[in-house]
């Protein structure tokens, strides 16, 4: 017997007003292109979801029993400038899985036809955008970095505009919640401060009940908010991701890498490399992004002083720093194989840093290379990929006798550097071939990168983890991607 996925849908009984009720619009002659057997594993979904009668869910062509589609309304700020009322314009949350140990799961359909808050787009998605979401949410999954995650993606004959003609294309997106700063935002300048109240308190009855009856929920709430944001963008710097766009409606309250459209990771070291082609002012700059997750806090925070005093929130936001250095901190030192913090690795750290930056050195090949030091000997692997030998030597001498102190084999430590340093990241040149093929209704290269991308620590001698070719630097990439 089948069993059957449990949908509640919470959003939709208890936040009236919070949303639109309706049913996805259907692409022509919509196929499954993939669909990700791990994650169908972990939510219990038997195969037949994926080619029986049930499968035309996944490009809106029917609903689960249970299912109460709707699109949310938030607002936004949008390259720092407010850009009101936004909302789900090409996204359909269909309804909320609860597992059989009480764990909750939104499905979200992207891609799925025209809404209230459309604007001025057509509620459609590309095979391009779907694959690099597919892509990028799985490989920052492996990567052990909080993110949405991808189930299915269908390809179909609807034609869809977008530079120039391609074809539509939806994506099932899985997440613990797809809560945004932008939807406090939208009922705090509506003067709402009711409805703020009310989303903050099903947004503590989700995600942190232990705290419902506390005087000073909201305040917790708030500040946890804060640890989580800091600690996801230390985890994006320590890869060397960059997300793009990180408008306060792409910010996720629980901390989850949400949104993906021109992100991109480094491949030479550049600490000012803007991935997406639209932002000419560089305000999401891989190195931007700290402070830009502190300003969209400044903005949810804002929106929250409805209910907590101003002075609160501002000693709420002080902890942004302190998470984000603490977590940066502690996956720098593993990337640097330190095992215990001193005076000094600072300095480490930025010597070796303004030296790739210096040079253009690889950010994830460089690391990986370092994971094969040996304290005794005074050459490295990781020699040959600097021109200056001799800055490089005098750093690695400094590295090798701060590594002595430490009093840890050569072994142990290459193996917990191995295990911090990725040999693979999600290269947009990589990206790129995959889309090429997958646009053809060939998956397979697709398929064959995200098996890869599931164990990126693992050694490989195949292309995926080769420094980019010339043309896969110069990929443009925009919001529309």
């Amino acid at each position: 017997m089948t069993h059957n996925p449990h949908f509640d849908n919470s959003w939709h009984d208890q936040l009236a007003g919070f949303y639109s009720a309706l049913n996805p619009t259907p692409l022509d002659n919509a196929r499954l292109l993939w669909h990700n057997p791990a994650l169908a594993a972990e939510l219990a979904l038997d195969p037949q979801y994926f080619t029986g009668p049930d499968a035309g869910v996944w490009g809106g062509e029917s609903l689960l029993a249970g299912m109460q589609p709707l699109a949310q309304v938030y607002s936004g700020h949008q390259f720092g400038v407010w850009a009101g009322q936004l909302g789900d314009g090409r996204g359909i949350l269909l309804g909320e899985q609860r597992l059989a140990d009480g764990r909750r799961y939104d499905w979200h359909l992207k891609g799925a036809g025209l809404t209230p808050y459309s604007r001025m787009g057509d509620g459609r998605a590309v095979v391009r955008s779907t694959i690099r979401e597919a892509l990028a949410s799985e490989a920052l999954h492996h990567l052990g970095i909080p993110t949405t995650r991808a189930l299915t993606v269908v390809t179909s004959d609807t034609p869809v505009w977008r530079e120039q003609p391609e074809r539509g294309a939806m994506l099932m997106r899985i997440a613990e919640s797809h809560l945004r700063f932008g939807h406090f935002e939208h009922f705090y300048y509506r003067r709402e401060p009711e409805k703020v109240r009310q989303l903050a308190d099903y947004a503590i009855e989700r995600h942190w009940p232990q705290l419902a009856q506390e005087a000073d929920r909201y305040l917790l709430m708030f500040r946890d908010v804060v640890a989580r944001t800091g600690r996801l963008i230390a985890r994006w710097q320590c890869v060397g991701f960059a997300h793009g766009v990180m408008n306060t409606d792409n910010m996720s309250l629980i901390g989850l890498t949400i949104d993906y459209g021109p992100y991109g990771f480094l491949d030479d070291y550049q600490p000012g490399f803007i991935c997406n082609h639209s932002d000419w002012q560089g305000r999401y700059a891989f190195d931007n992004q700290p402070a830009v997750g502190l300003w969209n806090l400044q903005r949810l925070g804002q929106s929250l002083s409805p209910l907590v005093p101003a002075a609160q929130l501002n000693d709420a936001l002080d902890g942004y720093q302190a998470a984000l250095m603490s977590e940066y901190g502690r996956l720098m030192r593993d990337k640097l194989g330190l095992m215990t913090p001193q005076a000094g690795d600072n300095e480490l750290l930025s010597g070796l840093l303004a030296l790739m930056e210096k040079e253009g050195s690889d950010y994830t090949r460089t690391f990986r290379l370092l994971s094969e030091t040996q304290q005794q000997q005074a050459t490295s692997p990781l020699r040959d990929e600097f021109i200056d030998r001799q800055a490089f030597d005098d750093w690695f001498s400094r590295y090798r006798a701060r590594l002595v102190q430490d009093e840890v084999s050569d072994e142990a430590r290459r193996t917990a550097m191995r295990a911090a340093n990725p040999a693979l990241v999600l290269r947009n040149w990589l990206a790129q071939r995959a889309i090429e093929q997958a646009e053809q209704d060939d998956p397979r290269e697709f398929e064959w990168l995200l098996a890869a991308l599931s164990h990126p620590f693992d050694d490989r001698d195949d292309d995926y983890v080769q420094r980019p070719p010339d043309w896969g630097k110069r990929l443009e990439v925009s919001c529309s991607s």
